[in-house]
């Protein structure tokens, strides 16, 4: 069973993160010391420190959308796109070099890196969006940064997964969610041809993950919320950033093309159900395991601060 918990931390990866790891190990025994609501603080900035280092490949990437939009010379021999590309590969490279990810998270970014140029690729040929400029490094008018994009959304689940510590309470077998995630893969292109099964969709996806309840450890113990909740709130970030994109005119939208506006909330639905097949995915790679039940968990004993492992 792969759970990426094996590898080695950052903070014995990187020398320089010694006094980080020392300073952090001292706040957190002053925070439990001086009472619950210190305690609490500490373990709010905790979690935020936490996604951001889950969100570490998304969130570049979003940045190079940005910063290419405002910065990147429209003269430049290497179009926007082609450096986006490359800016991504490198990326990829880097945070598997200096151990910022690991293989299993890279398999996953490999696999939906397929799975959404493969969409890509067909929405754009429907005319559901389009990439307004030009480029070298491109499948069926596709540039090739666009997988990475998705990619980052697996990432991200990969990655929190580890960093959290994931357990789950009455989580569905693969034999069920597997057929789901497909079946709604399928429905992102059947829908163009035969009747939209959306609805179906939502509802096998609550019936399924209806009891599932997450635990997850942000410092000494794990909390818990519904699984559902969890994805529904992915989804809104992700229909966030997607606003980013079609801001930076990276993507558009047909009712876009004319002026920039934002995206419908209507598409949340859309990326909740992307967000099952994304889940799916991790768990081919990083199979759920299950809340022990047994007396509370003890404090971790490792120095290291859990937010860099």
């Amino acid at each position: 069973m792969t759970t990426g918990r094996t590898e080695p931390s950052a903070a014995r990866n990187w020398p320089f993160l010694t006094g980080f790891v020392a300073a952090e190990r001292r706040l957190g025994e002053y925070a439990r010391a001086a009472g619950r609501l210190p305690a609490f603080a500490y373990e709010f900035l905790r979690f935020g420190v936490k996604q951001g280092w889950a969100c570490l490949f998304g969130g570049l990437i979003c940045a190079l959308l940005i910063g290419t939009h405002l910065f990147y010379p429209v003269d430049a021999p290497l179009s926007r796109y082609d450096f986006l590309t490359l800016a991504a590969v490198l990326i990829q490279v880097a945070l598997l070099a200096l151990g910022m990810e690991t293989w299993e998270e890279a398999k996953v970014i490999a696999i939906y890196h397929v799975v959404g140029t493969t969409m890509e690729i067909f929405k754009t040929g429907v005319g559901s969006w389009i990439y307004p400029e030009a480029s070298l490094l491109r499948i069926a008018g596709v540039p090739l940064f666009t997988g990475f994009m998705y990619a980052s959304i697996g990432s991200y689940i990969a990655r929190v997964w580890r960093l959290f510590d994931f357990r789950f309470t009455r989580h569905p077998p693969l034999r069920f969610t597997l057929p789901l995630a497909g079946a709604i893969y399928v429905n992102f292109f059947s829908h163009h041809y035969v009747a939209d099964m959306r609805g179906v969709l939502f509802i096998a996806t609550g019936l399924l993950f209806a009891g599932t309840v997450v635990h997850f450890k942000v410092w000494q113990v794990h909390r818990q919320m519904p699984l559902l909740l969890g994805f529904v709130l992915v989804a809104l970030f992700i229909w966030l950033a997607e606003n980013i994109g079609t801001a930076s005119r990276v993507w558009l939208y047909p009712n876009q093309a004319a002026g920039w506006s934002p995206v419908s909330a209507a598409k949340l639905g859309s990326w909740f159900l992307l967000m099952i097949v994304s889940y799916v995915l991790v768990t081919l790679v990083s199979r759920p395991e299950p809340m022990p039940g047994a007396a509370p968990e003890q404090p971790a004993a490792s120095n290291e601060p859990e937010a860099v492992r």
